[in-house]
């Protein structure tokens, strides 16, 4: 643990010049995207700092209401997030099961996690449950919006032919099937590719702070591959959580595809 390397404000500074560098690509290209840019490195910067403080408060004084608060903000931003990532108006209902999958898939994940994968006594520990939460909420959000995003051009896409299934007496379930399995397969694609890679492609995040913080090699991949088939499963859940709820919310009472 000596020999870990802390970096200065000035070594910190220093590694903006990866920002600079992709801000002058753009700048040569003539792409549009400098406010982007400097707003994404900005907020991304002030946001990690003020995490930092408030994680380095909570971890020292541990209690379940800093937990619950914490886990209850983290599922807002992601369902906020969700709301603004995809294109399209979304109905009221859909809207509803967004986060009722969302909060429903990623808390079971959660204790799952940690009481029967950790054992964590108390629950409510802080340094484990919030940064597992994070992991398994971000993933399983951007699971959902790649869901919701396939789900939705699949249904207006498609609605003639849901429309001559329905006429033929096929069930709104029977109809929207492809469309189902599609949406479920686009949204959890990512969380598998990046199962395929791990460890030979590339190093997760994690697993590479672990690693620089001076923990065994070893420890940080027990932890990862724990995490990982977490994030897995979290992710599944919850998509299929939300397929299954979703497609229902474009028909009727009376089974009938709604204009």
């Amino acid at each position: 643990m000596e020999n870990i390397i802390d970096l200065t404000l000035i070594q910190l500074i220093s590694a903006y010049i990866f920002v600079l560098i992709l801000f002058i690509i753009v700048k040569i290209k003539g792409i549009p995207r400098e406010k982007e840019i400097l707003v994404g490195s900005i907020r991304m910067t002030l946001q990690l700092v003020l995490v930092g403080y408030l994680l380095a408060y909570v971890f020292e004084n541990s209690h379940v209401i800093y937990t619950v608060v914490i886990i209850i903000v983290m599922e807002i931003f992601a369902i906020i997030n969700i709301f603004q990532r995809v294109k399209r108006d979304l109905s009221v209902d859909l809207k509803k099961v967004i986060a009722l999958s969302l909060v429903t898939g990623t808390l079971i994940g959660q204790f799952y996690f940690v009481l029967v994968v950790l054992g964590l006594s108390p629950w409510y520990e802080p340094r484990y449950f919030i940064t597992i939460a994070g992991m398994m909420i971000g993933n399983s959000m951007t699971g959902i919006a790649l869901g919701v995003d396939r789900l939705v051009d699949g249904m207006y896409s498609k609605k003639h032919l849901l429309e001559g299934a329905l006429m033929l007496g096929a069930t709104p379930q029977m109809a929207c099937k492809d469309i189902v399995n599609n949406s479920f397969d686009a949204a959890i694609l990512p969380t598998l590719n990046s199962m395929v890679g791990m460890g030979i492609v590339f190093l997760p995040g994690m697993m590479t702070g672990q690693i620089l913080s001076g923990i065994s090699p070893l420890i940080a991949i027990e932890y990862q591959i724990a995490i990982m088939l977490g994030i897995v499963g979290c992710v599944s859940l919850t998509v299929f959580i939300f397929v299954q709820l979703a497609y229902k919310t474009f028909f009727n009472k009376y089974s009938q595809l709604i204009s």
